[in-house]
C-alpha cells in the first residue's frame, strides 16, 4: 500500500505533466508494489486536483473492456476513469494543436443517464432502465505516463493506466439519440476511418458481451467507495475497436451506419 505522501506525489505529478502536455516515466517503476486500490487513490487525488481547478465531472469512462488490452496490462477486470466539461469536443469539430501528447481515438456507445445507479447488485435492466438514451460517440485518449519505458523495456501497467484518469482526454459524441432498448447494443456497431481510409470495425458485443454490462461493473465499483451515477451524466460504455493512432491533420469518423456518424479532427 502507498503512503498517503505517496499518493499526492504521484497525483501532482500526473497533474503537472497534462499541464505541461509532456509525458513522465512510468509510476509503477518508483511504486512496483503499488495495488489497484492505490492505482485508484491516486486516480481520486488528482481529480481532486482537478476539482480544485475549477473542473467539473460531467461522467465517466470505462476502459480496458477487452480480452486483449486486459492481457496487455495484466488485469482481469475494467477499469474507470472520470469525464470532465473541459472533456467535450463537438462532433466534426477540431481538437487544436498541442493539446493532447499521443491521442489515440475509439469508437463506443454512450449512455446518457435520467436516474441515479448506485448498488452493489444491479443488473443490465436496471441500467436500461435508468439511461435516458444512448449515442455514437468517439473517446479521444491519451496518455501522460510513458507507454514504454526505453530504459527498462517496461511496459504501462495497470496502476499507470488508472492512475492516470484511465488515460481519459476527450469526448465526442454525435449521430441519432436511442432509447436504450430501440436497438440491440450487441449489434450497434461502427466502421472507424483515418482519413476515409478504415482502420477498425467493432460491433457492441466486444464490450463484454453487451454494452450495459460494464456500466453493470461500473456502479458495483463505485458502489465500495460509496458513490453512484448520477442522473444526467454520460458513460462511455467501453471501446469495442482497438485504438487509432492520430496524428496532425488526422480526421479521425466512426460511422455506425443507421445510428449516424460521428467525427473528430486534429489540427
Amino acid at each position: 500500500m502507498l503512503t498517503p505522501a505517496q499518493i499526492e506525489d504521484a497525483a501532482q505529478r500526473l497533474f503537472e505533466a497534462e499541464r505541461a502536455c509532456k509525458q513522465i516515466r512510468l509510476l509503477s517503476l518508483d511504486f512496483p508494489g503499488a495495488t489497484m486500490d492505490d492505482a485508484y487513490a491516486v486516480q481520486a487525488a488528482l481529480v481532486k486536483r482537478k476539482q480544485a481547478g475549477g473542473l467539473k465531472r460531467i461522467g465517466w469512462k470505462i476502459g480496458l473492456t477487452s480480452k486483449a488490452m486486459q492481457s496487455a496490462l495484466n488485469i482481469t477486470i475494467p477499469d474507470s476513469g472520470i469525464l470532465f466539461d473541459d472533456m467535450v469536443f463537438a462532433d466534426d469539430g477540431t481538437v487544436p494543436a498541442g493539446r493532447f501528447i499521443q491521442p489515440r481515438v475509439e469508437a463506443e456507445i454512450a449512455f446518457v443517464m435520467k436516474a441515479p445507479l448506485k448498488g452493489r447488485e444491479i443488473s443490465i435492466d436496471d441500467v436500461l432502465d435508468a439511461t435516458d438514451y444512448v449515442t455514437p460517440s468517439l473517446e479521444i485518449l491519451d496518455t501522460r505516463i510513458e507507454r514504454t519505458n526505453k530504459e527498462t523495456g517496461k511496459i504501462r501497467t495497470f496502476f499507470d493506466t488508472i492512475a492516470d484518469n484511465a488515460a481519459n482526454a476527450g469526448i465526442v459524441t454525435g449521430g441519432r439519440r436511442l432509447g436504450p432498448r430501440e436497438a440491440d447494443l450487441r449489434w450497434m456497431g461502427a466502421i472507424v476511418t483515418r482519413n476515409g481510409e478504415v482502420e477498425e470495425t467493432g460491433l457492441g458485443a466486444g464490450v463484454l458481451d453487451h454494452p450495459a454490462r460494464g456500466i453493470v461493473w461500473l456502479v458495483e465499483r463505485l458502489h465500495t467507495y460509496g458513490m453512484e451515477i448520477g442522473a444526467g451524466e454520460v458513460v462511455l460504455s467501453g471501446s469495442f475497436v482497438r485504438p487509432v493512432e492520430t496524428r496532425s491533420g488526422d480526421r479521425i469518423a466512426a460511422d455506425f451506419g443507421p445510428y449516424g456518424k460521428v467525427s473528430v479532427n486534429f489540427a
